[in-house]
């Protein structure tokens, strides 16, 4: 069977011999809300601040190629916690795939499905089963009730993609968060909730998925923080002070977090992911060197800050080897010796990457049949982020291909990682190998393609963005 699905037919076997001294570790998966990649201080930005973060990043292995399954919230989440690429669950974005206006899609897009089944295999079933406490503690959106997929506690989590129903200040109108404090801050409230299961539960195995609705839209900050990011010079991809407020809270909010594994002395115990669901919203934060953002297949939009922190066991350093969403699945799996049978999972296990040591070749892919409305200057073309298409990463090289027109578009990420020069004319070879694998890969995993003409479409010669379309941040 190709190498990029993991079939497990009765277990995991564990790989390396430093990690049978805790085979049970407890695991938090803090997943913001589309926080782009050059959006922390280790990463680069001088505007805004992240300190705690920043250590995390020094105690942690950094990965600098991590990429999210999709380029939006619901795809991102149902591919990480179900360990599927989008077309086994058939989450391709948020809502309709019939996005953006109908006279300017030439193509019937496949149709979307909302959430996932209910019995789909999450991350939180199978450890579950495995003895774990497991909590959610923050946004969902990847069905109507986390309980029913494998978590035993539910704080704030809704089917809803955003912080839609009470804001970032209390009074809130989430399930199981009571208005104690008027005006407190959600982020705050979040860490507190998971503060309190992690004390609850600091002497049994416990997984924490922790998503927090920041950094979504609506931009709503503590005032005091705004005031200070006023006052502070921008450059031209970082400028928003509300946003980088926002920031500094969810920094705040992983210290005192650490702080209490430190605490509690679960610091070896405890295996921590960072990362983002999805590239950062472009007309909010720019992800320069990267081209576009959120809901976008260009770098902006899918390449993640990735940080995964397990003192004692994994030597910090940096980590260039091009890894999923899609792995973590295997990865919990493969360190918690996790016993599961007929599952399938399209990522693989990277633990031989969190002890410096290497995995095997492979390509990562993307498969992206919708509309997806709210273009920019850095997007294929103004009107959408994204139009029905695919992509491949194999190596340095990154292909895509749009349905409508089967645009093809080459580019090397190690010498232009802006993806500004398309080199299909220059690279015939390379482009071929890498369309072949594609669709290879399509047919493998039965990846539905769109071909209907759309009756309502209209040829324009100058198509002008459609002032009615949806914000760019859904």
């Amino acid at each position: 069977m190709q190498k990029y699905i993991v079939f497990i037919q009765l277990a995991f076997i564990a790989s390396f011999s430093w990690i049978l001294a805790n085979d049970k570790p407890n695991i938090i998966y803090i997943n913001v809300d589309d926080l782009g990649w050059s959006d922390l201080g280790y990463q680069g930005s001088t505007y805004y601040e992240t300190p705690h973060i920043d250590e995390l990043a020094r105690e942690g292995m950094v990965f600098s190629n991590a990429y999210a399954a999709a380029s939006n919230c619901a795809p991102s989440r149902a591919s990480a916690l179900s360990g599927m690429a989008t077309p086994r669950h058939g989450v391709y974005t948020v809502n309709s795939s019939e996005r953006g206006k109908a006279s300017t899609r030439k193509l019937i897009p496949i149709e979307n499905t909302q959430f996932i089944k209910s019995n789909v295999l999450t991350i939180g079933s199978a450890l579950q089963k495995a003895g774990y406490i497991t909590g959610t503690i923050g946004k969902w959106h990847i069905s109507e009730n986390p309980l029913k997929n494998g978590f035993d506690i539910n704080i704030g989590g809704t089917k809803a993609g955003g912080p839609y129903t009470g804001g970032y200040h209390s009074p809130y109108k989430y399930p199981n968060l009571v208005n104690d404090k008027p005006g407190e801050y959600l982020t705050d409230r979040l860490t507190d909730e998971a503060i309190k299961f992690i004390t609850d539960y600091k002497d049994t195995p416990f997984f924490l998925y922790l998503p927090y609705y920041a950094v979504h839209t609506p931009i709503q900050a503590k005032a005091e923080k705004k005031a200070k990011f006023k006052k502070k010079k921008g450059n031209d991809a970082h400028n928003n002070a509300a946003y980088a407020a926002m920031i500094s809270s969810l920094d705040d909010n992983i210290g005192r977090l650490m702080k209490t594994l430190d605490k509690l002395k679960l610091n070896s115990s405890t295996i921590v992911i960072f990362t983002s669901d999805n590239g950062g919203v472009y007309n909010i934060s720019k992800q320069t060197p990267l081209r576009a953002g959120k809901g976008s297949y260009y770098e902006g939009g899918i390449r993640e800050p990735l940080i995964i922190r397990w003192t004692t066991k994994i030597s910090p350093g940096k980590c260039d080897t091009p890894v999923s969403h899609l792995d973590f699945y295997p990865t919990i799996i493969d360190i918690t010796k996790t016993e599961l049978r007929g599952i399938v999972l399209d990522g693989v296990s990277i633990l031989p990457l969190l002890s410096k040591g290497r995995i095997a070749d492979r390509a990562l892919y993307w498969h992206f049949p919708i509309y997806l409305e709210g273009g920019n200057d850095q997007t294929q073309d103004p009107l959408f982020r994204t139009r029905p298409g695919s992509a491949i990463r194999h190596g340095d090289w990154k292909l895509i291909q749009y349905f409508e027109n089967n645009d093809i578009e080459l580019y090397n990420l190690k010498y232009d990682p802006g993806e500004k020069n398309n080199l299909i004319k220059s690279y015939e070879s390379k482009t071929a190998e890498l369309l072949k694998k594609l669709e290879e890969w399509r047919v493998g995993i039965e990846a539905p393609v769109p071909s209907e003409p759309n009756p309502k479409f209209k040829p324009a010669k100058d198509p002008e963005v459609d002032p009615e379309v949806e914000v760019e941040s859904r």
